[in-house]
């Protein structure tokens, strides 16, 4: 048995000095241990001493600097991962893996994933769903995660040393993204909560991860792995802390709260693992049925006397106010080229004269999410005052007046060409509300041109009530002036 608290000091000490050695340490502790003996020691303990492993197999400090923003813009799939897909698939079906029976029952399989997702159903997820998912929603799930990792980064919120606990892990797509978008000098301890045959092929896809990027993987419910299931058991925030060595500095629920039957009281217990500092990540696809529950589940956990509250994107701009419009919002991102597995599965699908290629193709990086923190942080620290705007919860008392708002810009432009049309919220609004400008010019333009999140002062904008829609609409005109409050 090696004195773990002897390789503790050791190495509190040598890192003051030089890079730490573990055939160096083994000299100095009772008993000469084997040098890969204190070298698995290290590793061990190389989390909660703030310590990475180089490629030489010594190990020296993690920087006490915050992740900087890496400027996040994926253009494919890493070569990589998409290989070790396709590995997956060869070694469970052969080189012809995208043909006959095998290349039917994964386009059957991703064709019922898909109809499941848009309809709401209950979704299992056996192995040959798993390789289905794989194909179909890994990349863009990877792409998505360093696109909300920026509004972290942009405040200098996320550390390099991270316990993160990623819910419902899937495939791995939120993962390896978060692996890629960290810097090379980071440390993360990864905790993966993955019940279904899915974790198989995230446990196959990790060993791509370097060696700083330590996994776990619990195949278990998060409601057992959380002590939810157990009326009589201890606090769960106690009970699973234990599992997890300490506090949680990144949750991360990648596509899964539509799979769970009380989303919302696992999502409030998870939050009772956060560190002081920590994130709630969650993530959901940009469907309709999704992207509403998420922001149904967001509202139910940071109303009135919860610890958490709503970091970003859609900001409470006035106090003691909270939302109840339908909350459909979601970001889009530049498309992914496509990978070489999705191309192969698409090209051998039988199709008729009138079929159109591309069923099988899913590229396209669209995504609702929501960060919340238990520390009352936000993106950005702004607040509507009734001396300078209205809130949108009186658009019914302004229908055809001008009027000055404060709101978030929460979508790219939903229009088919024509007007611009943009959905805008400021925390308070009871419908959806959406900027329609008209006529653009300079002293507006920032409505069109500010990202998915931005805070913009709309300034003698017409309010009206769209019947079609039953929705306000805000139009934006020659008299209308936009400022850019924060990017």
């Amino acid at each position: 048995m090696i004195d773990r608290e002897a390789v503790r000091n050791n190495a509190n000490y040598l890192r003051r000095v030089r890079p730490i050695d573990p055939e160096e340490i083994a000299e100095y502790i009772e008993g000469s241990p084997h040098p890969a003996v204190v070298r698995e020691t290290l590793r061990e303990e190389a989390f909660d001493l703030r310590l990475r492993e180089r490629e030489d197999g010594t190990f020296v400090p993690v920087p006490d600097e915050p992740v900087e923003p890496p400027g996040w813009a994926p253009e494919a799939l890493p070569e990589a991962y998409s290989l070790a897909v396709e590995d997956l698939l060869v070694g469970e079906f052969g080189a012809n893996w995208h043909r006959g029976e095998s290349g039917d029952r994964l386009r059957t399989t991703i064709r019922q994933l898909k109809a499941d997702y848009l309809y709401g159903n209950d979704v299992t997820y056996d192995r040959i769903a798993a390789f289905g998912y794989a194909i179909y929603h890994l990349p863009g799930y990877y792409a998505a995660i360093g696109y909300v990792l920026d509004d972290l980064v942009e405040n200098r919120l996320l550390d390099r040393q991270l316990r993160v606990l990623d819910v419902g892990a899937g495939v791995g797509g939120p993962a390896l993204g978060l692996h890629d978008y960290l810097p090379e000098d980071a440390v993360v301890e990864y905790h993966a909560i993955e019940p279904s045959a899915n974790a198989e092929v995230l446990d196959s896809l990790l060993t791509a991860t370097d060696r700083n990027f330590r996994t776990s993987v619990y195949r278990e419910p998060v409601e057992s792995f959380l002590g939810m299931e157990d009326a009589g058991s201890r606090s769960t925030a106690l009970a699973s802390a234990e599992r997890l060595d300490g506090p949680i500095d990144l949750v991360l629920l990648g596509n899964v709260l539509s799979e769970l039957s009380e989303p919302a009281s696992v999502v409030a217990e998870l939050g009772s693992l956060l560190a002081a500092d920590g994130s709630l990540l969650a993530l959901a696809p940009a469907d309709l049925h999704t992207a509403t529950e998420l922001r149904e589940v967001e509202r139910a956990v940071t109303e009135d006397g919860s610890d958490l509250t709503v970091y970003a994107p859609t900001l409470r701009l006035w106090s003691g106010m909270t939302p109840s419009d339908r909350g459909w919002s979601f970001d889009v991102a530049s498309d992914l080229a496509v990978p070489a597995f999705q191309a192969r599965l698409d090209e051998a699908a039988a199709r008729g004269p009138e079929d159109e290629p591309g069923e099988f193709i899913n590229v396209d990086v669209q995504f609702a999410y929501s960060i919340l923190r238990t520390d009352g942080a936000r993106r950005v620290d702004v607040q509507a005052s009734v001396d300078r705007c209205a809130p949108l919860s009186a658009s019914e008392d302004h229908v055809t007046d001008r009027v000055n708002l404060l709101v978030v810009k929460l979508s790219h432009d939903l229009s088919e060409g024509g007007n611009g049309v943009y959905k805008i919220g400021d925390g308070s609004q009871r419908v959806e509300h959406y900027a329609v400008c008209t006529r653009e010019t300079e002293l507006n333009r920032h409505l069109r041109e500010a990202d998915y999140g931005a805070v913009v002062f709309i300034e003698n904008g017409l309010v009206l009530w769209n019947d079609d829609e039953e929705a306000y609409n805000v139009v934006v005109d020659a008299e209308t002036v936009v400022d850019l409050v924060a990017p």
